[in-house]
Parts: C-alpha cells; structure tokens; sequence
C-alpha cells in the first residue's frame, strides 16, 4: 500500500495570493474594518508628531536666545511693598567676571500709550509705556518686523517702537504711524518680532531713556537683562541678587527664561506619552474590530475551506490563509494610518513655520503595532478555520 502524498508547500507569493482572496471579494468590508485600525495608528504618529514638531521649535527658540542669558526684577519687601533696583544695578552687574553685557529696561509709571487721542485714558490694553536702552533688541537676540530700534539719536525724541503684541493690539502693522502717549504724539519707528526671551517686551512700547525721564521716569531699571560666557552662568546667577542690592538680597528676583522653555519641552515629552496611550487604545479597539471580521469571515467561507481541505489543503496552510488576511488588513490601515498621522505633522508644521521634526520611532512604532494586531486578531479566527474538517465545512447550515 502507498503513503498518501505530501502536500504540496505553498510559496510566498501563493500565501499571499490565498491570503488577499477575501480582501477582494469583499472591498468595501476590507477598508472599513482597516479604517480602526487607520485611525488607531493616525492617532499614534499624528499626535506624536505634532508634538515632536512643537518640542523642536521650543528647542530651537532655546537655541535662539541661548542658556547665558539671565534677567534680574525687584520682589517685594518685608513689607509687601514693592520694591526697587538700585541705580547703580546695571554698573555693578557689568563687573561681575564673566558677565559679556547688560541692558535695561524701566516702567514708565501712570502713563498709557492710545491709539488716537479719542481714546479714554483708562483704557490700557494691557500695553505698558518703558523706557528701554538701545541695546536692548541686539541683547535679547531679537529682530524687527519692520522699521528701527531705538538708538543714540531717536531715544531723545518722541518716538516709540512696539512689541509684537502691543502692536497688535493698537492696530499697528508698520512703522510710520503715530501713537499718543502722555498727551503727545509719538512716531513709532519700529516693529518689533515676537521675543521668546521676553514676553514683557512684546506686551510693551518702548521709548528712549532720556526721554522718558520728561515722563516722569525716574531713571530706575525695573528689569536687568544679563548675559554671560557659558561656563560663567552658573556662577553669575549666584551672586547675581547680592551684587544688584548688596542690602537687600532678598527682593531681587533671579531668573532664566530658557529654564520657562525647557520645562514646557519636558511637559510636551508628558503630553507625548498620553497621546501615545490614547492611540494605543484606539489601535487595540481596531484590532477588536478585526478579530470580529475574520471570525464572520471564518463562518462564511465554511465551504470554501471545506473546498480547500478536500483537495489537499493541510490545518496548517488554512491557518497561514486566515492569519495573512488579518495582517494584511491590518498593515493596510497601518499605512493609511502613516500616512495621515505624517500629513497631520507636515500641515501642522507649515501652518505654524516650525521646523518639522518627523516622529520617526512612532512611524516604526505604529506600522509595527499594526502588523501585530493583526497578527494576534487573527490568531483565534484562523485556529477556528483550521479545525474545521472537510465534512463540517461542506455541510450546508
């Protein structure tokens, strides 16, 4: 008596023939149950993605204004009262070893910046009047959106340059036009960009120093803007608050704005982890969705596997067809999913101009957690079509 023959090994491309059949047949089946897993995976890499994107340009503005810079601001006293920086704050500061400039600015105080003279008096807008020195823009790393900064001979004059905000606010897009301040016009001469370092400034608009002692000023720096070589900061920042008031340490407010930008860095790298969680779920409610698929697939196609097992067609190679179409479902929604999430990524890089920064690990990371969702809501649906013998499948239910 002869042994029955072998059966025969399906090659790859027969496998993957065999196993993309049901996609065929049923479409429109296929993509929505590739849709969970889409969705799951555009969840994964979008979000990750915009927040990759939205870390880069944070590093990217500490890379602009540096980790030298420091700025000083008078507390409050015992009293709670709020105190002042001596005059000679900025002189002392500029002798401090390591310290490569210093710079200032003043408040003008009980004095507002209007539109026109029509303008009540005690509408603000949240804009402060202050005296800046000229050196300030270049100290902060920053640039003009149009026009000038204040220099040696417009700070003696009535002339004005706008934060980004402030500029905003007024209704001000470019320099040439007036505003009114203590009850005279001021020509604004600038534009500032938007300053990182300093959002102060941008809420604020900055006259001469000479010429605001005609104000009232007092000649008083409220805020000291401090940079320093690299390997001095550290040094700097601690005796930073004893050299600016020697008598009264204490009120002297010590502060470095990339420290503000870096712990917003370390918050996006929380938020990444919560939306990578989110996607997670959402991906694992697509493979749900899947297993539920094949296993309805399973018990319509009960004759085709009976078909398959009469004409030779082994348990194993029955699993192998069931378990290639749910990973072939899933990695289909795993490169739609892709896709999307890097479109999300790429649209919302260009509509902020920040650098893009493709989240590269959730783009491995989501593909790969497609094809094994997959793999496993498959496993049971596919043991489930193996088991089934020649007779169970072919008998009409």
């Amino acid at each position: 008596m002869t042994a029955p023959p072998e059966p025969a090994r399906l090659r790859l491309r027969d496998v993957a023939a065999v196993g993309l059949t049901g996609l065929r047949g049923r479409p429109l089946r296929a993509a929505l149950s590739a849709l969970g897993i889409a969705i799951g995976v555009a969840t994964m890499v979008g979000l990750v993605g915009i927040s990759a994107v939205s870390r880069a340009a944070l590093l990217a503005q500490i890379d602009a204004i540096g980790t030298d810079l420091l700025t000083v601001t008078a507390g409050t006293s015992i009293t709670g009262q709020q105190a002042t920086l001596p005059a000679t704050a900025e002189g002392m500061v500029s002798r401090i070893p390591g310290v490569t400039g210093v710079t200032a600015t003043g408040t003008v105080k009980n004095t507002t910046v209007r539109r026109t003279d029509l303008v009540d008096p005690s509408t603000t807008s949240g804009i402060a009047v202050q005296a800046a020195r000229t050196t300030l823009l270049s100290a902060l790393g920053g640039s003009m959106r149009t026009g000038t900064f204040l220099n040696a001979a417009t700070s003696r004059y009535p002339a004005v340059v706008l934060g980004s905000t402030a500029a905003r606010r007024l209704g001000i897009d470019s320099a040439g036009e007036h505003v009114f301040i203590a009850g005279r016009w001021f020509l604004v001469i600038g534009v500032a960009d938007q300053l990182p370092a300093a959002a102060e400034i941008d809420r604020s608009a900055l006259i001469g120093w000479e010429f605001a002692r005609r104000l009232g000023f007092d000649g008083n720096a409220t805020t000291l803007y401090e940079r320093s070589t690299d390997d001095t900061v550290g040094a700097v920042r601690s005796v930073l608050a004893a050299t600016v008031d020697p008598e009264h340490p204490e009120q002297v407010q010590v502060s470095r704005p990339s420290d503000v930008l870096t712990a917003r860095a370390a918050a996006e790298r929380t938020f990444t982890g919560l939306f990578f969680g989110l996607g997670v779920i959402t991906l694992l409610a697509g493979g749900v969705g899947i297993a539920n698929i094949m296993v309805i697939a399973v018990l319509e196609r009960r004759q085709e596997i009976g078909l398959r097992r009469a004409l030779g067609a082994t348990t194993g190679q029955i699993r192998l067809q069931f378990l290639t179409e749910s990973m072939a479902l899933s990695a289909l929604g795993g490169v739609a999913g892709v896709l999307l999430g890097l479109a999300a990524c790429l649209g919302f890089a260009w509509w902020r101009d920040w650098p893009l920064a493709l989240p590269a690990d959730a783009i491995a990371g989501g593909a790969a957690a497609a094809i094994t969702v997959g793999a496993l809501a498959g496993v049971y649906p596919a043991r489930r079509a193996a088991r089934l013998t020649p007779t169970e499948a072919l008998a009409t239910t």
